[in-house]
């Protein structure tokens, strides 16, 4: 969002409408030499950060497309119980027995409930770690390649 300040150039620019796509930074930097200073690593360096980025949101994607199928099943699965839990209740003969059924009817249906939300923590739980992991190991190899470029000098 552009707001009107007089001693910024740029505080005029709308830059969510500014197309970077356009533009490669590796051939606009590429022609500067500093000594010392390996452009064309750190470009390297860049890009391999942005693609960890993309597969660990990509895995964090999934994980989620995961868990959010699951609760759909459970959820399903759920509809369909209650039209056997009605029927069940419906065949219950006296009050002593309904109450019997009611309370283990009751009892199934929570022990399925810490089921299904241990399922669906321990997806999510997966998917982060895997997500998580990929980032550890850019992290990891990037610390050894400035190492490198360091001992290089």
């Amino acid at each position: 969002m552009a707001t009107n300040n007089p001693f910024n150039a740029f505080a005029n620019v709308d830059f969510s409408k500014f197309d970077f796509s356009k533009y490669d930074m590796t051939k606009m930097l590429g022609d500067v030499k500093i000594p010392g200073f390996d452009m064309e690593a750190i470009m390297t360096a860049q890009r391999k950060n942005i693609e960890a980025l993309n597969a660990a949101n990509q895995a964090a994607v999934q994980g989620m497309q995961a868990v959010a199928q699951r609760q759909a099943e459970i959820l399903s699965q759920a509809m369909g119980e209650v039209s056997s839990v009605a029927q069940q209740l419906a065949s219950a003969g006296n009050a002593q027995e309904m109450t019997a059924k009611q309370a283990e009817l009751a009892r199934k249906a929570f022990e399925q409930a810490l089921a299904n939300m241990r399922e669906l923590a321990e997806m999510v739980s997966k998917s982060n770690t895997e997500a998580f992991a990929i980032i550890n190991k850019r992290v990891t190899e990037s610390l050894q390649e400035l190492k490198s470029l360091v001992a290089s000098k």
